[in-house]
């Protein structure tokens, strides 16, 4: 599967050996392509769903299908079960996340964390994303799968993998490491968003006492996760050893994703907490306390 314990990141091999499975009316295995809404196309392969996607795949749209948009927010409990279910996934199913964008993998990893939030059990991520699939020529179709519907109730949430602002504030009291993986420029208030992307705060810089780890280190150059001695290495250079409590952060909650995920479930640190507010919120908060440049 790979070279972690945990069998939460599978190969592209993988997931190549069970396509006949991924295609089945069976709900046993369900793959499903979560595509960014604000991704620059890059390269010279499909980068959209529709312009090809692994033969079974389903296409699920961050925005569009997996958040509440009114409220800035993941699915309602009922919700989620209603758009999970209606794609032809079922409690029991093996289901593998994989997505486009400049970052592998990167809404991809906040669909997984969502799924686990609401208690999915046998979550998986491909390795490399849809990036390392159409790079390494494994096989694409434009064919869309029209799966059985399915009753789904989901069993969270569970929010001990979830941080809220009144537990970054503890945080921040207690002096409890947070991870903000955003660029230096956005850490450091330089920009505010990413080129090209929507401008979500008010104000530049990033919660006092965070550390930066841009989201790609956590990556090698094809877009797969680092192995687990680098991983601890990079994490242990700005004080992360697994004994302590952790908040990851972003810009939405998705990049972050990446980080909570590379912590929690590759790493298997216990206790670490996605706050998907991130700066869209703590950038507009009226007396928030912020800091700038480099100093954490």
């Amino acid at each position: 599967m790979s070279e972690y314990d945990t069998d939460v990141l599978v190969s592209a091999d993988w997931v190549e050996d069970h396509l006949d499975e991924f295609q089945a009316d069976d709900p046993d295995y369900r793959l499903v392509e979560v595509n960014s809404p604000e991704s620059p196309d890059e390269g010279d392969f499909p980068s959209r769903y529709e312009e090809g996607h692994a033969p079974g795949a389903i296409g699920l749209q961050w925005d569009e299908d997996l958040s509440d948009q009114d409220q800035r927010d993941v699915l309602k409990k009922d919700d989620f079960e209603t758009v999970v279910g209606e794609h032809g996934i079922s409690e029991d199913s093996t289901v593998v996340f994989y997505g486009d964008g400049w970052i592998p993998n990167w809404f991809a990893l906040f669909a997984y964390w969502e799924f686990t939030y609401y208690g999915h059990e046998d979550a998986r991520v491909l390795d490399g994303g849809k990036d390392y699939w159409v790079n390494e020529e494994y096989p694409l179709t434009e064919d869309e799968p029209d799966f059985p519907e399915q009753e789904y109730t989901a069993k969270g949430p569970f929010e001990s993998i979830r941080a809220y602002k009144d537990d970054v504030d503890m945080a921040r009291e207690a002096g409890i490491p947070m991870v903000d993986v955003r660029s230096p420029e956005e850490f450091t208030g330089e920009i505010i968003a990413p080129e090209g992307m929507q401008e979500t705060a008010q104000r530049g810089g990033h919660i006092p006492g965070a550390s930066n780890v841009p989201v790609k280190t956590n990556l090698r150059d094809d877009g797969r996760f680092k192995g687990p001695d680098e991983l601890e290495a990079l994490y242990a250079d700005v004080g992360i050893d697994g004994d302590e409590s952790v908040v990851t952060y972003c810009r939405v909650g998705e990049r972050s994703a990446i980080a909570w995920f590379a912590l929690h479930e590759l790493l298997e640190y216990e206790d670490v907490h996605n706050y998907d507010g991130s700066w869209t919120e703590w950038g507009n908060l009226i007396r928030a306390p912020l800091q700038k440049g480099d100093g954490e």
